[in-house]
């Protein structure tokens, strides 16, 4: 029995149609999958602003393969944008739903209602009084007393209703509350 040859390792190319390259091969639609993964992980955060602007710039390429996806996904964040733009007819009106945001745990949205009414309404004691609760809420003592004696200053009846109001309970130990609450005892 003769040993059979050794053949010679080759190595192969995966074959191609008519000239196409391999799409794994394929740089820019690596990248455009990339930015099209980012886009869809932006909408997930509710980043829907930057979401659009990333499929919007994967649109203005060659976005290949991906257009009709793309697509869907814009009109998908459009519509949540125009779902999430509130519109107020008052400040009193975006106060309470700043207010049902707090309630409901959105801290961060709450502040940012609270501020867009101060930017407008300066002197609105109300905003002073809900950012005052809000900072206590999150554990902001020093914030949560300068708002309080804003909204104080604003109006004294801010004074009353601190008294009474339950969300100010983890800091009436602070000999600084009791001073702003109870003037007249010192």
């Amino acid at each position: 029995m003769k040993p059979s040859p050794m053949k010679k390792k080759t190595t192969t190319m995966p074959r191609i149609l008519a000239g196409k390259t391999d799409a794994i091969a394929d740089p820019a639609r690596k990248q455009r999958i990339q930015h099209y993964e980012t886009a869809v992980r932006l909408m997930r955060e509710g980043k829907y602003e930057k979401a659009k602007s990333a499929l919007e710039a994967l649109l203005s390429s060659d976005a290949g393969d991906l257009v009709d996806r793309a697509r869907v996904h814009l009109t998908a964040c459009e519509r949540q944008m125009k779902k999430d733009a509130v519109s107020f007819h008052s400040p009193e009106e975006q106060y309470d739903y700043a207010i049902s945001l707090l309630n409901t745990g959105f801290y961060e949205d709450a502040r940012e209602q609270f501020e867009a009414i101060l930017k407008k309404h300066p002197t609105a004691d109300y905003a002073h009084y809900g950012l005052a609760v809000m900072h206590c809420l999150t554990g902001r003592a020093e914030d949560c007393l300068e708002q309080l004696a804003r909204a104080i200053e604003l109006n004294p009846q801010n004074r009353i209703q601190a008294r009474l109001d339950s969300d100010f309970q983890e800091i009436t130990d602070d000999p600084r509350f009791t001073e702003l609450l109870y003037p007249e005892i010192l």
